[in-house]
């Protein structure tokens, strides 16, 4: 019997003309015609076992493989249950593209007429968090909303979008051919040449030009262009949490990722120019919004609602590879004199020394072991766990887009199934995660995922009894922590009741325990019993 063909094979069929490979996602009651059409279709679905887990697979997967990532999700229940995970998409500037099912097209606009997840306006609960809304009422909207949808995603600043189709459109035959002439164009904003002449003359006449790359720079494949005006300028070069990689670790213009250290702040607000390049200036990037600086700012950004949002500036809305290139053609190259060389080292000095008299050394040789197991070519992600706030500031990432963690949105339950979604688009390259054993709880049933598929992650679980940084954080705020303290599994026993392997280790074997994981194929799972502290915080200082 031939397959009379539905409003679901044009989603398939729009969504892999438009590029994509995979989906990931859950199917229910109001989705079955999207999730039958994938069986006549060559992409690739990777089924979670919870909602909010699968949006943040793909989200992992649209940050390590560079292009959008369809999430496809059912009625009501199934569909806010990924809000989280948008929310962190959204933050993070993720193209995410989620597609769901609706309730049938005689239940909507209000009607109340009782059907199963009914909601009176489910892309109300939706529009605040992502970027665009698009909605299908017919077969023949499907195409134009999905390719309307994926432009969205990846036009600057990046994002996730929402496309909404009924249970009877998703079902409805049509026949019409194929879907094979679908396109969608992104067009990155294109500096204007006026302003960039006005910043060159700025930046070639600076006497202490100071550089904070954002995590613009990453998604805009800018690190060539980024290393070429920095070493053109000689100005030294900070990296936000977002923009880890984005510039060599160890170059000596390289003052790191130390955005939460009083010295990295003084250096930035003393520039006499301070060029910053795809980042809004925000909470974690300001060192709380301490930062002050006394200079002339020029802010290049593709996000026009971020330009000058929190300090005023030179703005120019543009690209940030196409405006880096465009400096680069424009600045004459500083005579090189050791003086910028000389005033980085000197601030990494100041920062080692005050992390160095606060007793951390456990927490630095844990990241130390992660660095030397992870290979330079595997991505790691971070949940909201303490050795995670410690890499955002401390951890070498080698290259742009390796390391990546929740601190878009803040929300738990990140690092393992966005570590899943990854290990999809790596064709076989390890991927590790690292939670908390609270973080981790979000997970666990994930382990299902990751041995089903066979995928090569492995999972350190860092388990300190609770939710640590809370504990931190409500210790020194209140003298006690409350309600941070937390019963939890045998998590290796757990673990290989999935079929997964899992062992214990302890701080002396992490880096050796952790590589012989890695190397391994599939999944894999390694728990360290340790109570961690984080470097006290500057922001509160006077």
């Amino acid at each position: 019997m031939t397959h009379l063909r539905n409003g679901g094979d044009l989603v398939v069929e729009s969504l892999a003309t438009l590029g994509a490979r995979c989906v990931f996602g859950l199917p229910g009651q109001h989705a079955l015609g999207l999730f039958d059409a994938l069986r006549r279709s060559d992409l690739r679905y990777v089924g979670l076992r919870v909602e909010n887990n699968a949006g943040f697979a793909a989200d992992g997967y649209a940050r390590t493989a560079g292009t959008v990532a369809p999430l496809f999700l059912s009625t009501g229940p199934g569909a806010l249950t990924s809000l989280a995970a948008l929310q962190e998409a959204a933050a993070a500037s993720v193209p995410v593209l989620a597609v769901s099912s609706q309730i049938p097209s005689a239940g909507l606009g209000g009607r109340r007429r009782g059907y199963l997840h009914e909601l009176v306006d489910q892309q109300a609960s939706f529009r605040d968090v992502v970027k665009s809304v698009h909605t299908a009422r017919t077969p023949a909207q499907i195409p134009s909303a999905l390719a309307a949808a994926w432009e969205s995603a990846l036009s600057a600043p990046y994002g996730p979008v929402w496309v909404e189709i009924p249970q009877d459109v998703l079902l409805a035959p049509v026949t019409v051919p194929p879907v094979t002439g679908l396109r969608a164009e992104p067009r990155p904003p294109v500096p204007r040449p006026e302003l960039i002449a006005e910043a060159a003359v700025l930046l070639a006449e600076a006497e202490r030009p100071v550089i904070l790359a954002g995590g613009g720079v990453v998604r805009a494949s800018a690190s060539d262009e980024l290393l070429r005006l920095a070493e053109l300028l000689r100005a030294p070069v900070a990296c936000t949490f977002g923009a880890k990689g984005a510039f060599p670790w160890e170059h000596p213009l390289s003052l790191r990722s130390w955005l939460e250290d009083r010295h990295t702040t003084d250096l930035l607000e003393d520039a006499d120019v301070l060029l910053v390049v795809g980042s809004g200036l925000g909470e974690l990037s300001s060192n709380y919004h301490t930062m002050a600086p006394r200079g002339r700012i020029i802010q290049i950004e593709a996000d026009a609602g971020k330009l000058e949002a929190n300090h005023p500036a030179f703005g120019i809305h543009a690209d940030a590879r196409l405006a880096l290139a465009a400096l680069s053609d424009s600045v004459p190259a500083a005579v090189p004199d050791g003086r910028a060389e000389a005033v980085t080292a000197e601030l990494l000095k100041r920062v080692q020394e005050r992390i160095d008299g606060q007793g951390l050394e456990l927490e630095q040789d844990l990241l130390a072991s992660v660095r030397h197991a992870l290979p330079d070519d595997s991505p790691v992600f971070f949940d909201m766990t303490i050795l995670g706030y410690w890499a955002w500031s401390a951890f070498d990432a080698r290259r742009p887009g390796a390391m990546h963690s929740a601190q878009g949105a803040g929300g738990l339950g990140y690092g393992y199934p966005s570590a899943l979604g990854a290990a999809v688009a790596t064709d076989g390259r390890p991927v590790l995660a690292v939670s908390g054993d609270g973080g981790a709880m979000y997970s666990l049933a994930e382990l299902a995922t990751a041995r089903q598929l066979g995928l090569n992650v492995t999972w350190l679980i860092i388990d300190d009894g609770g939710y640590g940084i809370l504990r931190e954080y409500m210790t020194g705020a209140f003298g006690e922590a409350t309600a941070t303290e937390l019963a939890r599994p045998d998590f290796v026993r757990l673990a290989e009741s999935f079929g997964v392997p899992a062992a214990m280790t302890t701080p002396d074997d992490l880096a050796r325990d952790l590589a012989a994981a890695l190397a391994a194929p599939g999944p894999n799972v390694l728990v360290l019993p340790a109570l961690l502290r984080m470097f006290a915080p500057t922001h509160l200082d006077g």
